[in-house]
């Protein structure tokens, strides 16, 4: 491996996370146990929420929750267009249809009168995704779910820690769901949670994230367990393992600071690039704070003399990585066919999409690199300006 290659992403993993791991190893409980239940206790405290479910994906977070909410073969479930395919997908799972709809062009998060115009009688549910770790205008779509009788489920895959108002993100609507996986702000390699405030829902979730036994399934082969259960509901394999939450536990107490740390290379990025005419960057709302998941710029492709897909990969020849977020699901072949979408019916998300590049934005970068990535996109920029 190229040692001056800056990666687009690197986990902030200290000998904390590795010896609570090597801990885990020697106890002998390797799966869902004790470090599991710690870690959601945890993590509730720090949310805000009234439960926490930890599970192995967020895609298993947000199968469980639809699940929990009743959405069947038949109902529809609102999901903006500028998202990782998953959140379409857990639609599907149930044998519904995921109702894609545009974004907002300031954010790119999901458009509020996108919203109203996508809901019809088949309509059960909505699911907002915080572009990005930026909060999406969460009043007004739990004033649309009231008035038409909605469930909300948040995809807060981006978005730990973000907040909303001065709420955290997690604790404002019914459920939201987050993202463990390798490169999210907070990472156990793969991994995921659910926080609700409805007992119902975390009961629910609970039973069904294990094969849908009816009592503590993970305590059965310790000293105060019973080898006695029964299946409620044919459930599924989604349970959370200790050797995540060994990666967990400490990610969490330093939570704050890798948010910080996220947020200083942001104001860097944002005081070098505000007024350069060559690219646009996003607009943050005054009344949110996001988890500075993402750093994403638009290019002004019609000033310069290269595509995206060129530009990223001069950044690379340059040893700086970079990624793009997202590929519309509107223009994913399995969608495009099946549901009949169009471009044209998605004028924000197909017009920005071309332009989107992400650059590195993770705590274990120093100043240096933050600077080797100003200069090198500022250079790149010019280089090629028409």
């Amino acid at each position: 491996m190229n040692k001056d290659f800056l990666l687009f992403h690197k986990p902030f993993i200290s000998e904390e996370e590795i010896n609570e791991i090597v801990d885990t190893v020697r106890s002998g409980w390797l799966s869902m146990g004790p470090k599991t239940i710690r870690f959601e206790e945890e993590f509730t405290k720090y949310i805000g929420s009234n439960r926490s479910i930890a599970v192995n994906s967020w895609t298993a977070a947000g199968h469980l929750t639809l699940e929990a909410f009743g959405i069947e073969r038949g109902d529809e479930v609102i999901v903006p267009t500028m998202t990782f395919p998953a959140t379409a997908e857990i639609v599907c799972y149930l044998g519904a249809k995921p109702v894609m709809v545009d974004v907002s062009e300031d954010t790119l998060n999901i458009s509020l009168e996108a919203i109203e115009k996508a809901i019809t009688p088949k309509t059960k549910a909505i699911i907002p995704v915080h572009y990005g770790g930026q909060p999406c205008d969460m009043d007004e779509i739990l004033d649309i779910a009231q008035k038409y009788n909605l469930r909300v489920m948040e995809d807060a895959a981006h978005a730990l820690p973000a907040t909303y108002k001065g709420k955290k993100v997690g604790s404002i609507s019914e459920v939201t769901c987050f993202s463990f996986y390798a490169t999210k702000t907070l990472s156990t390699g793969e991994g995921g949670m659910i926080c609700t405030n409805n007992e119902d829902i975390a009961d629910r979730c609970s039973i069904m994230r294990l094969h849908g036994i009816n009592r503590n399934a993970w305590k059965r082969y310790s000293e105060e367990g019973s080898w006695y259960y029964e299946v409620v509901a044919p459930g599924y394999k989604y349970n959370f393992t200790d050797l995540q939450a060994s990666l967990g536990l400490p990610q969490l107490k330093k939570v704050d600071f890798m948010w910080e740390c996220r947020r200083k290379i942001a104001r860097l990025y944002t005081e070098a690039f505000k007024d350069n005419g060559l690219i646009e960057l996003h607009t943050i709302k005054p009344d949110r704070e996001s988890s500075w998941h993402l750093y994403p710029i638009r290019l002004n492709l019609q000033k310069l003399k290269i595509n995206r897909a060129q530009f990223i990969e001069e950044l690379k020849n340059l040893n700086v990585g970079a990624g793009v977020h997202f590929m519309p699901v509107h223009q994913h072949m399995y969608y495009k066919n099946e549901f009949n979408l169009e471009d044209k019916n998605y004028p924000v998300a197909s017009s920005i999409f071309p332009r989107l590049v992400s650059l590195p934005i993770y705590p274990g970068m120093s100043k240096e690199h933050v600077n080797k990535v100003i200069n090198i996109v500022s250079d790149t920029l010019n280089k090629y300006k028409r």
